[in-house]
């Protein structure tokens, strides 16, 4: 998989290495020659130049990538190189990076953003998970499928603790994606049974009743 980086901070770093490590071609695009720590992630191809402009985005093949990232500190620069790859490149998928939650709204598909990483977000949701037991928690929202990646630590007095997967009945639309189990995730599969402590990762759609998850993992009250 070929991948386009906008932005070769800290964060467009890690993400290069991450994809390296795991044998994907991949291009950093920055403006700023102080970022340019070429030794730092010396398997990715380096691009001095201006993410939201044509040529610079023509000189690093743009058109052949399958997906491209906005990494960079600007949510102005983030929305602009999503639009770009996905109006005038047509890179399959874009995942673009928000900075500042006001500007949320505004990561979606009329600006070419297929996936909007909140960092903001998805920190303020791992505090709230930290303390708070049995409360369903939103993750993670996929702007192309409107469906959103929930978290749930299953208290003791959960009615479905110490009940088999295949005789738990979900509300329409949601699917349980992971448990995690002593720090270690599992695949679910029918003959396993939940257990008070369990993390649990589910997938909800748009028309998933979040209220009716709640009431079947969680007792009232």
């Amino acid at each position: 998989m070929r991948v386009v980086i906008a932005g070769a901070g800290s964060v467009g770093r890690s993400i290069a290495r991450e994809l390296l490590s795991h044998d994907h071609e991949v291009t950093l695009i920055d403006k700023n020659a102080s970022a340019m720590r070429v030794s730092q992630v010396p398997e990715a191809e380096w691009v001095l130049a201006d993410a939201c402009e044509l040529p610079a985005l023509e000189a690093s093949e743009m058109e052949q990538a399958d997906v491209v990232v906005g990494a960079t500190g600007d949510d102005k620069v983030n929305l602009v190189f999503s639009l770009l790859g996905k109006t005038e490149f047509g890179v399959p998928r874009t995942v673009a990076r928000v900075n500042n939650p006001k500007n949320e709204w505004m990561f979606d598909q009329s600006w070419g953003v297929d996936v909007a990483v909140s960092t903001p977000r998805i920190m303020t949701a791992m505090v709230e998970e930290a303390v708070a037991v049995g409360d369903l928690v939103r993750i993670f929202s996929f702007r192309q499928s409107h469906a959103d990646l929930l978290e749930l630590t299953l208290p003791a007095d959960s009615r479905v603790a110490g009940t088999r997967l295949g005789r738990v009945v979900w509300p329409s639309d949601v699917t349980l994606a992971t448990i995690v189990r002593d720090g270690r995730p599992l695949v679910p599969s029918p003959d396993d049974t939940l257990e008070a402590g369990d993390e649990l990762l589910l997938v909800a759609g748009a028309d998933a009743d979040t209220d009716a998850l709640q009431e079947l993992l969680v007792p009232k009250g």
